[in-house]
């Protein structure tokens, strides 16, 4: 026992000893220590919120027990010289899967059925949910707390609710078993709850019904030409990806002839590829998806974070004088290298402990902003030792990074040319400090220009014309009795002035819910295969959201009763079908004659950064399409407070179950812009990041540079050198080393940003004052970082920096 104590009393010492000295650094250069620690805190904060994004990104559905069995069926078909992919299928394709294809063990198909209205006795709620074949519980792993999920959506008047829905409907009682109304008409008894569907899951759903419902009461299948049924296959344990990937190619091609002759062809998209790789370019995934933004921004976090650690570094050695007689006492008393190593090292570590410990108060306090900025559920689960494992490792990660070069810059100094002061080397013209400063503002600024131009790009889109008036203009879905009382609604809201126009059409103006190809019309090229956008109206769409008719009219039904089999065209479908005098043309679509009545100037009806689309407006006639909603011209003279409370009391007269839900069309446009304002506003926020981070390594280099130089200067001030002269030498050197990553940045970032364009048919050209504003806004802050130690340098007395000679 007294041999193990000899050994630990001396190891204790060592600890304790370690810590008193890493204490003692930390108080005797506060300064630096605050800014140290700041500047790791507020990278290590960047790095694990950009991290927290990233995992969400990749663990998208990835808790399903079967997700390696999993895939998408989807189409690819060759369109004007290109092959394009849809991941919508006919809907009778899932029993010709389970049939033909032995090796595929379930088929589930999935139709989205938006919100309803669900009650219970007086308690009435609009919920969202899906119509799914029977196996979806057993393909997909959403745990059920009650219920059988083999057998749960069997019966066609089944329901399962999520935990939270149940409770909302059915407070503390038991749900399974009773009986919930569907939309004021259909009776629905629960036969299953399942716990809420985590946030990163394309499934998200608050009840589920069996798709025998869609056949019954909500639509029906179009056979083998329709291809709007999104639908999956788990394949058996033991089948071969090959195998199916061949039988399932031209399975489509057995059973329609027009898909023979157009050469459909099937194939099956795994699981863990939907959510960030799902991009194609003529019929092959092309990068593309957003796996390419989680690229993007795993680099931003280890370049954040790395700048960070750059600026730990350039203060650490900035300190080099005062720390070097401590080296230099110390090895002459004995100390090794390796032990000098481990304690810098290891105040390197005490210090990025603290820093990450302030890191997660800041992610705490920023992850209700954060969220809100990336539309995100994301949070740290600090009860999982996981957790705190990859939280300590990151910790260390940090330190050792962060540390390492001024530990070994440290320990290399030698002792008598220290003790007798001659260790300090002239300053050259290539340091390793120079070159970690380039980098830093490298980046800093390929971030300020990729800011520039995703703004500008955003606010390109934004400023294109659509086609059509957005003021003014909203719209209300057909819900419940709206109807059979759109009528009665429509006269109210015009007799009593709070509209100028209505018109009813089968989705908002801003969305395309229905499209397709193999319309006839005279003179059609026999090889043509264009794809139509189609919409549909019943009269007065021109009028209610301000379309530009170059020819013809708009649909009048009192006046035209032919006008149900009406057709409004645009420009660019114009083009395709070549009319010279289009009026009474007749087009045919899914089984009926449409004559054309009018033409309108193109307008956007989806996304503002592609061409726009050949447009079909049809009559009201259409048996494929069905109208969903109210567009609503609101009177401009009246306060936009008061028309809505009106409105809302006659929607209640005559929609009493049902919440009014009026929508601005002008702010279901804006939500085109979100991914890219969401790009934007990251970048900028990175970019004000790195350069902070960048001028406290600035700061440190100034600190070292004017250190280092504090005699000549003395020389200089009295050989009767200006303290502007002083600054402005003092100064350049910065400039250099900015103008330096300027040079290094630009065509970086001009590649990196010509490569995002490309994904926008409709987008900004690169200009060459982007690149120059960039440099002047560095440059600028560089000279402000480093002004204050210039400056305070050349003020300095220099009797005080000559004493010691």
């Amino acid at each position: 026992m007294p041999i193990r104590h000899s050994l630990c009393a001396p190891r204790n010492a060592m600890i304790k000893n370690f810590f008193k000295v890493a204490y003692r650094s930390l108080l005797r250069n506060k300064g630096f220590s605050v800014i140290n620690i700041t500047g790791l805190a507020i990278g290590m904060s960047a790095a694990i919120l950009i991290l927290l994004w990233i995992q969400d990104e990749l663990s998208f559905d990835g808790f399903h027990e079967n997700k390696d069995r999993i895939y998408q069926v989807w189409n690819r078909v060759p369109f004007d010289g290109k092959i394009s992919c849809g991941e919508s299928v006919p809907a009778p394709l899932g029993p010709a899967l389970e049939k033909d294809l032995p090796e595929v063990e379930r088929v589930v198909r999935v139709v989205d059925h938006y919100s309803r209205l669900l009650s219970v006795g007086d308690k009435k709620m609009l919920k969202s949910g899906r119509m799914v074949d029977t196996g979806f519980l057993q393909m997909f792993t959403f745990p059920m707390l009650e219920g059988n999920p083999a057998t749960a959506l069997n019966d066609v008047n089944s329901m399962v609710l999520t935990e939270s829905t149940a409770k909302a409907l059915f407070g503390g009682d038991g749900a399974l078993g009773k009986i919930v109304k569907l939309e004021n008409k259909d009776n629905f008894t629960v036969t299953g709850i399942v716990k809420d569907p985590p946030p990163n899951t394309r499934f998200d759903f608050d009840y589920l019904l069996p798709r025998s419902y869609f056949k019954l009461g909500e639509g029906q299948d179009f056979g083998w030409h329709d291809n709007s049924t999104p639908t999956y296959v788990m394949l058996k344990p033991n089948a071969s990806f090959a195998t199916v990937s061949a039988k399932i190619k031209d399975l489509k091609q057995r059973y329609d002839e027009e898909a023979k002759t157009m050469k459909w062809e099937l194939f099956i998209y795994p699981l863990k590829r939907w959510h960030l790789y799902a991009s194609f370019n003529n019929g092959i995934e092309d990068g593309g998806g957003r796996i390419a933004f989680v690229k993007l921004f795993g680099i931003i976090a280890g370049f954040i974070l790395l700048i960070a650690c750059i600026n730990f570094m350039n203060l650490s050695t900035a300190r080099s004088e005062k720390r070097a007689k401590e080296v230099g006492i110390r090895k002459s008393v004995g100390a090794q290298k390796g032990s000098l190593i481990g304690q810098f090292i290891g105040e390197s570590v005490f210090l990025a402990f603290l820093a990450g410990l302030i890191a997660v108060i800041v992610v705490q306090l920023c992850l209700p902003a954060y969220n809100q900025l990336t539309f995100k559920k994301l949070f740290v689960n600090y009860s999982s030792v996981y957790t705190w494992v990859v939280f300590i490792g990151f910790i260390l990660f940090t330190g050792l990074l962060a540390g390492s070069y001024p530990a070994f810059f440290l320990s290399s100094f030698q002792p008598v040319k220290v003790l007798k002061g001659t260790f300090k080397r002239a300053n050259a013209l290539v340091t390793p400090r120079k070159v970690l400063v380039v980098l830093q503002f490298t980046f800093a600024i390929m971030l300020i220009i990729c800011t520039i131009i995703v703004k500008q790009q955003i606010d390109y889109a934004r400023d294109r014309k659509t086609g059509y008036d957005k003021s003014n203009l909203v719209y209300h879905f057909m819900t419940g009795d709206i109807p059979k009382n759109y009528e009665l609604i429509k006269n109210d809201l015009l007799a009593s002035g709070i509209a100028r126009s209505i018109t009813k059409t089968n989705s908002p103006i801003t969305e395309r819910w229905s499209d397709g190809w193999g319309q006839s019309w005279e003179g059609k090229d026999p090889n043509d295969k264009t794809s139509f956008a189609r919409f549909l109206s019943d009269e007065g769409l021109g009028a209610t959201v301000g379309l530009q008719f170059i020819q013809g009219r708009d649909f009048d039904l009192k006046r035209f009763p032919t006008d149900s089999t009406g057709l409004i065209i645009n420009e660019s479908a114009l083009k395709i079908m070549k009319f010279k005098d289009p009026i009474g043309k007749v087009v045919g679509d899914l089984g009926i004659d449409w004559h054309i009545v009018g033409v309108v100037k193109d307008f956007i009806l989806t996304n503002p950064y592609e061409p726009i689309e050949p447009l079909l407006i049809c009559g009201a006639k259409s048996r494929f399409m069905t109208f969903q909603a109210m567009q609503i011209k609101l009177n401009g003279d009246n306060d936009i407070a008061k028309n809505l409370g009106r409105a809302e009391a006659i929607f209640r007269k005559y929609n009493p179950e049902y919440p009014f839900e009026m929508k601005f069309v002008d702010e279901d446009y804006a939500r085109n812009f979100e991914r890219e304002k969401l790009q934007g506003t990251l970048a900028a926020l990175f970019a004000g990041l790195t350069i902070f981070i960048s001028c406290l390594g600035l700061f440190g280099l100034a600190t070292y540079m004017a250190e280092n130089r504090i005699k000549e200067i003395g020389i200089r001030k009295i050989l009767g050198a200006s303290v502007t002269g002083i600054t402005t030498l003092l100064s350049k050197d910065f400039v250099k080393l900015v103008l330096i990553a300027f040079l290094i940045a630009t065509p970086l970032a001009w590649w990196g940003m010509d490569k995002w364009l490309q994904n926008y048919t409709y987008r900004v050209g690169i200009e060459w004052w982007v690149f120059a504003l960039a440099g002047a806004l560095s440059v600028m802050i560089a000279l402000l970082t480093v002004s204050y130690q210039s400056i305070r340098a050349a003020l300095g007395n220099p009797v005080k920096s000559l004493r010691a000679e």
